[in-house]
């Protein structure tokens, strides 16, 4: 018996904690914290992003909870059906009490009770006791109150009220409160759950073609409820929607087939996309019918119950076409190769590969100088890589097509590449610059390859060639001795210019600055330094005037307008130890081909949801607006008591109850006594 009465009482403080308001409160916090997370992280966007944007650690950790999906997570549709038993069991524990409450006149309330009140009057009828209920009840009736009359010993007591549908605001906006939850289950992970536990659906992995996705991976044509993403390039069509599930995919068949005849973007002058629509031919799978619309972004467009949204775009595959440089000892001509973004290319029998990643046609950075700079600092951090931030709108340009690789090495190590096609002024002179990290994460460094007088990247290549390739060191250093006539020194050069070409190959400036610090002395470091320096600069000039020769063009002579080209030259040989990869690829051409990303929806729950917004509106509205005023007169013999309460005290009671005690004063023919 006693733990029967145990289990009654623990039931009993369950029902009465789910029910509570606190609880309730507590849930909608937590559901407005979601929220804020889902509106501040970007949903369902690619793990490179989130990897780059919080780093390794916070990616894991922002994975784990769920935040990238925060509207289809676990512990979200948890607090949603939470949300939906607790408010169904206040409204259930309310209901009857309140049912109650709203068909109650109160007619049997206590004279006692009545002189309490903080509104009341007693006025001195002058009108006869028999017609006294009968002019009350009129005024009321003409007031708009509902009212019964109870005649009891003494005196007769008419209990009028009005606004009682301010109650029934109450569960209206509770009930909408359960049909907006039950909606957005429905419209949630909830339904795909069920289906992957009975069905027997296992969401496939990897780079599977459509065709070979198993029955398994495939949900049934009358899903009733999912929300997928359609990818389709320009010129082609497609009619299943991809629907992510943790680190897999499930395929949704669509009723009907979706073809992107163009792909249309406009731009802001920052660069932010103003607009962006896809022109689409839809053809239905059962009658053959075909249809043209335009979707964009808060227009879609429904068809067969499922509505597709215009939901982003990407690159369809445009065509890049290269030069490809050696970045090596190696000494080969420049080459052409091409490719397709998202294709991978080969590189012959060295092991590696190229995967071409990214192409973004119109690049606008803000170029300004980094606050604080003068205006002779190099803005290269200013300019470059800073499209995420606001620009300050003071020098924006147009950077040009952006191209993004990676370089795959035989091991599988990769490096991103991200390189613009065209060249990019600093500081007066113009480079051909490219950005290099060895993790997504990683920062990005940059090399600044100077252009020479054809405004073409060749002259420096040749000299890097000079610099690396053992057969042409040979014959840079050939020529640098030949200035002196003098055997003695022209051994004492050539003995010079061929360790510091040695060391510089071995990795720039570092191993020339850690044989400095080993051989020379502290006090001659600097002066040994610049001496370094000097020379590799005059081999840089030698290996200038070389590469002019073997294209036919005159020597010329050093002086302070080729020396900015000179210098350009050392900090990018020095930098291309870093730049770790065998080519450098140069982009000449492109054909751009766009795609459109759609959201196919079907969502059962939207109607639930668009109800429960009417009824939350009503409700609100009701509970706001309804007040619910009860109003007793109290007819004794040679008096007439008034009183008024109301649910909730306003501002113009007072006003209304001195009004009707006037009215009331004026039927019953009495002055306002007390």
């Amino acid at each position: 018996m006693r733990q029967s009465a145990k289990r009654a009482s623990f039931l009993d403080d369950l029902i009465e904690l789910l029910s509570s308001m606190r609880f309730a409160i507590s849930l909608l916090t937590l559901l407005a914290i979601a929220s804020i997370i889902g509106t501040v992280i970007e949903q369902n966007l690619p793990p490179n992003a989130y990897l780059n944007q919080f780093g390794q650690f916070w990616e894991q950790v922002f994975s784990r909870l769920s935040l990238y999906t925060v509207y289809n997570a676990g512990w979200f549709v948890a607090i949603l059906a939470f949300l939906v038993l607790s408010t169904t069991l206040c409204v259930i524990r309310q209901f009857t009490p309140m049912l109650r409450d709203i068909r109650s006149f109160r007619e049997q309330a206590r004279e006692a009770s009545l002189r309490g009140f903080s509104h009341r009057a007693s006025l001195a009828p002058a009108l006869p006791p028999e017609e006294q209920c009968a002019a009350a009840s009129a005024y009321l009736k003409r007031a708009g109150f509902r009212f019964r009359v109870n005649e009891r010993e003494g005196g007769t007591l008419i209990a009028a009220k009005q606004g009682g549908l301010g109650r029934v605001g109450y569960f209206l906006a509770h009930g909408a409160i359960v049909l907006i939850c039950l909606g957005g289950l429905l419209d949630g992970n909830l339904p795909l759950s069920m289906q992957i536990s009975l069905s027997g659906k296992k969401p496939v992995s990897g780079n599977m073609s459509i065709g070979d996705i198993p029955p398994s991976g495939r949900l049934a044509a009358g899903n009733w409820s999912f929300r997928g993403n359609i990818y389709i390039p320009e010129g082609q069509a497609a009619n299943n929607a991809i629907l992510n599930v943790d680190d897999g995919v499930l395929l949704q068949p669509l009723p009907f087939r979706v073809e992107l005849k163009r792909f249309n973007i406009e731009y802001y002058e920052t660069g932010m996309p103003k607009r962006y629509a896809s022109d689409v031919v839809v053809t239905d799978n059962e009658t053959g019918e075909a249809f043209e619309r335009t979707l964009e972004v808060n227009k879609p467009f429904e068809h067969r119950g499922i509505t597709l949204y215009q939901a982003g775009y990407d690159d369809g595959g445009s065509v890049l076409r290269f030069t490809a440089h050696g970045m090596t000892s190696a000494a080969h001509p420049p080459f052409p190769i091409s490719g397709e973004v998202g294709a991978q290319i080969p590189l012959g029998k060295t092991g590696h590969s190229i995967e071409i990643t990214g192409f973004r046609p119109f690049n606008v950075e803000d170029v300004s100088p980094p606050p604080g700079s003068g205006t002779n600092s190099q803005p290269e951090t200013a300019m470059l890589g800073s499209g995420a931030r606001a620009a300050n709108g003071k020098n924006l340009r147009n950077l040009g097509p952006l191209y993004t690789y990676r370089l795959r090495d035989p091991a599988g190590q990769a490096r991103e590449y991200n390189n613009y096609m065209q060249p990019v002024q600093i500081s007066g002179h113009w480079y051909q610059i490219s950005g290099v990290r060895s993790t997504p994460a990683g920062e990005i460094s940059w090399l600044r390859i100077p252009l020479d007088e054809d405004n073409s990247v060749n002259t420096w290549f040749a000299i890097h060639q000079s610099f690396f390739d053992p057969a042409r060191q040979a014959e840079l250093v050939k020529r640098f001795t030949s200035s002196t006539a003098d055997k003695d020194e022209k051994a004492s050069l050539k003995t010079i210019a061929d360790h510091l070409l040695g060391l510089f190959a071995q990795g720039g400036m570092a191993p020339i600055n850690k044989f400095i610090e080993t051989s020379v002395p502290k006090d001659k470091h600097e002066e040994a330094g610049e001496a370094f320096i000097q020379v590799l600069q005059r081999l840089i000039w030698d290996a200038w005037m070389m590469a002019r020769e073997s294209a036919g063009k005159a020597a010329m002579e050093p002086d302070e307008t080729n020396a900015p080209f000179v210098r350009d030259a050392f900090f990018a040989l020095t930098a291309s130890q870093r730049y770790g990869a065998p080519l450098y690829l140069k982009l000449d051409s492109f054909e751009q081909r766009q795609a459109t990303i759609l959201q196919a929806t079907r969502s059962p729950g939207k109607p639930l949801v668009y109800l429960g917004s009417l009824l939350l509106t009503l409700g609100v509205f009701a509970m706001l607006y309804i007040r619910e005023r009860r109003l007793f007169v109290l007819l004794k013999q040679g008096e007439a008591l008034v009183a008024m309460s109301s649910g909730r005290k306003s501002v113009g009671l007072e006003e209304i109850f001195a009004r009707h005690r006037e009215g009331l004063a004026a039927v019953l023919g009495a002055p306002h006594t007390t």
